[in-house]
């Protein structure tokens, strides 16, 4: 059996990709990231969230076999969890894998699991960044949710985009508003998260997550209070990323 072509350098290979598909579709793009060799070995990294279901969705309308990653940071609404099972059972996914912190770094670093409430930022890397870390070493690629319309860090995004030299992101949904969103929900009849309902449109850890009041931005109940917006599930050269640096690199 003859061997597989190294793949080129990551910033290559996502201009490349971007300029073969810059005019495409989320699901034409989509399905080109999950048969170009050029994409390499792909996951999808879901937190089954507000709007998670619309790309989940997509995915599992090409191929529901495609590995669907799912951080419990063990600090999730007892909704989201309930959410993620019913979700993935309704859209038939198949290799949905449950990504949980580290036991013996959480004993050392959070036996208490009070970590939040001094040091966010050090509680998502233990929680979020160091297992996502650890689950997407296998993989070339891993598909996001990200959207232009998300704020200023991300007005900038492509559908290809290189994350360091370790591997790309892929955004199918970065071209989407908020009502492109919406609509494909209703008309799919998709499940919506149960905690919308009740004012939260963007959904974290329990305990960094308040309901939203009308007029609000809809991130304005994650970590309210404090300096700080993104949980920092970015890898810039091997490292753990948080803050701006470049343009399109906030989750």
């Amino acid at each position: 059996m003859p061997l597989e072509a190294p793949l080129a350098p990551v910033a290559e290979r996502a201009a490349h990709l971007n300029g073969r598909y810059r005019h495409h579709g989320a699901t034409a793009v989509l399905e080109r990231a999950m048969s170009d060799p050029q994409v390499g070995h792909l996951a999808m990294v879901s937190s089954f969230g507000a709007e998670s279901v619309v790309l989940l969705h997509l995915v599992s309308v090409i191929d529901r076999s495609v590995p669907v990653l799912f951080i419990d940071t063990e600090m999730l609404f007892k909704e989201t969890l309930q959410y993620q099972r019913d979700v993935a059972e309704k859209l038939g996914l198949t290799d949905v894998r449950i990504i949980t912190p580290d036991r013996e770094e959480v004993f050392t670093e959070d036996n208490e699991g009070l970590l939040h409430q001094y040091a966010p930022d050090a509680c998502c890397t233990l929680r979020k960044t160091r297992p996502l870390a650890r689950a997407l070493a296998p993989f070339d690629a891993w598909i996001t949710g990200r959207k232009r319309f998300q704020g200023s860090t991300r007005a900038d995004i492509e559908f290809f985009e290189p994350e360091g030299d370790i591997r790309i992101k892929v955004n199918p949904l970065a071209h989407w508003t908020r009502d492109d969103i919406q609509e494909y929900m209703v008309n799919n009849r998709l499940p919506r998260h149960p905690l919308v309902a009740q004012g939260y449109p963007s959904i974290g850890c329990a305990p960094c997550t308040s309901a939203v009041k009308t007029g609000e931005d809809p991130r304005a109940g994650r970590w309210r209070g404090q300096d700080k917006e993104e949980c920092g599930i970015h890898f810039i050269n091997g490292k753990a990323v948080r803050g701006p640096i470049g343009k399109g690199i906030e989750l």
